[in-house]
């Protein structure tokens, strides 16, 4: 599972083949300080930009044959020659970075997908590549995997983003549920909070579950490695669910019973609900 910041990525567990973890490390590099070039630090937007910029600039680099010198990038570039990865998932990370440096928040459901469609799913169809799987079938599941662990995500850290000024959960949902933006912690709309939150789980979870049968689909360690992805997606959103929704006291996560419970889902049929 995801580890620090780039939460959805799968860095290089024990169940990953041994000739995989170079790439699978420098990829993760690569999204891990991109996404801390966005986010972390005391950068002006200007200065994250422009950080970013040369990012971007290393990827047109790497395509002509000629990568920086830095070893993160010098790798990034050794692992996209070796596995043949394709170079339009890094740029799609890379314009997700530039849009969490302007856009704080998001009026409509198909708006935050598009984000995530660049921020996290490229991170599956590049797992599928470097495993010689990545069929229209499996892309789409692995889409939907990933877009689900990313809102998984934001339902996890309401709280954090909250002081970061960023909203994620869509401002149509807010209106619908009655939510006033500025006030998503008043005591006074709890019950509301509550409606809105089992609505997010909900419509997350049928989209995870949608996606899931590629977890099934695929053999040996990488069917393996999905199903405790996405066992531990659902676990968190049971999390949520057991807290009552209440994330701002309470972040949810997975402790050692809970990832015990994940491992035995993961060895039993594909969850239908």
């Amino acid at each position: 599972m995801a580890v620090d910041h780039y939460e959805n990525f799968p860095v290089a567990s024990l169940l990953m083949p041994r000739r995989l973890v170079p790439a699978v490390q420098a990829i993760y590099a690569f999204a891990r300080g991109a996404d801390d070039v966005a986010d972390e630090g005391d950068a002006t937007p200007s200065q994250r930009l422009a950080a970013l910029g040369e990012y971007e600039a290393a990827l047109v680099h790497i395509e002509l044959g000629s990568p920086p010198p830095e070893p993160m990038f010098r790798n990034l570039a050794a692992a996209i020659a070796a596995h043949d990865l394709p170079l339009k998932p890094f740029h799609d990370l890379l314009s997700a970075f530039r849009q969490d440096v302007t856009v704080t928040r998001y009026q409509r459901y198909d708006e935050l997908l598009d984000y995530c469609e660049r921020s996290a799913n490229p991170v599956g169809l590049l797992m599928l590549h470097l495993y010689g799987a990545a069929t229209p079938d499996n892309v789409r599941d692995s889409d939907a995997i990933c877009t689900a662990l990313q809102l998984i995500n934001f339902w996890q850290d309401v709280a954090v983003d909250q002081q970061k000024e960023r909203i994620y959960i869509p401002l149509d949902d807010l209106a619908r549920f009655a939510i006033s933006p500025a006030h998503l912690h008043d005591p006074a709309a709890r019950g509301k909070w509550r409606a809105l939150m089992r609505f997010e789980v909900e419509r997350t979870r049928a989209l995870m579950l949608s996606g899931a049968p590629l977890a099934w689909r695929l053999p040996g360690r990488i069917g393996l490695e999905l199903r405790l992805i996405v066992h531990g997606g659902l676990r968190i959103l049971e999390a949520i669910e057991e807290v009552d929704y209440d994330v701002f006291r309470r972040r949810p996560v997975l402790r050692r019973a809970d990832w015990l419970k994940v491992f035995w889902r993961a060895l039993r049929p594909l969850p239908l609900e």
